[in-house]
């Protein structure tokens, strides 16, 4: 499962207290694709080591892979699941699920 992490273009350090991620979670433009309002759009830029790596396959698998766009349509009325448009067709996911990809927000 290591091909996956190099697949979908994830880094890691070595830490004190074991592996990091290479970045903080909150530097740069890059954000959570739950963190997304209805309406917005974003190009992932990847899926975090957090992500299980069967899970991360899978996201991959679906068309969340780094440089597709994704556009978040709708939110359920509790506001989990969330309906996100990528590849050209829609698809829900679970907040868990969407945290742990990474966008650069574009609109």
């Amino acid at each position: 499962m290591a091909m996956v992490s190099v697949q979908l273009g994830t880094r890691r350090k070595s830490g004190p207290s074991g592996p990091v991620d290479s970045a903080p979670v909150d530097s740069g433009p890059d954000a959570r694709l739950s963190d997304l309002r209805p309406g917005t759009s974003g190009r992932i830029t990847g899926i975090e080591e957090s992500v299980e790596p069967s899970t991360a396959r899978r996201l991959f698998d679906l068309g969340f892979a780094p440089g597709a766009e994704v556009t978040v349509l709708r939110r359920a009325p509790l506001g989990d699941p969330v309906v996100y448009q990528v590849v050209e067709y829609e698809i829900a996911l679970r907040k868990e699920q969407a945290a742990g990809i990474r966008v650069r927000r574009t609109a």
